[in-house]
């Protein structure tokens, strides 16, 4: 797991405890969620970078939710994280467009993906997504 004092791995220049990090812990010690959508994608990026499944599922709509998450494959290392747009239909939907890299046996993996949020009782979930 990476050390906190080192830059978050959702891309933005902040520490991750300044960043990403504020989300992970709040939401387990007071279920405090996101502020937007894009903030919500970026705190799952940063979530699979550093296992953190329990989050994973927490912010997963319940209509979708897997039972469980499998770990991360051995060796897989995450690159970075480019958020292409993040588009507002109203006040509780909303989807961000993205491109996850990460490199694994040697070979590098790029992932486009545009996420569906909804935002319900105040927390925004993540539902899906188109690749």
């Amino acid at each position: 797991m990476k050390s906190h004092s080192n830059p978050c791995p959702c891309g933005r220049p902040r520490p991750y405890e300044a960043c990403c990090g504020l989300l992970h812990s709040a939401l387990a010690d007071s279920g405090q969620g996101a502020p937007d959508a894009e903030a919500l994608m970026r705190s799952r990026y940063s979530a699979y970078v550093l296992e953190l499944q329990d989050y994973l599922l927490a912010t997963w709509h319940a209509s979708t939710r897997p039972a469980a998450l499998e770990s991360n494959e051995h060796g897989l290392k995450w690159l970075g994280l480019e958020v292409k747009q993040h588009k507002v239909q109203d006040a509780d939907h909303a989807t961000v467009e993205f491109v996850a890299r990460s490199k694994l046996g040697g070979r590098a993996h790029r992932m486009h993906e545009i996420s569906r949020f909804v935002r319900e009782d105040g927390f925004w979930f993540y539902v899906d997504a188109q690749t």
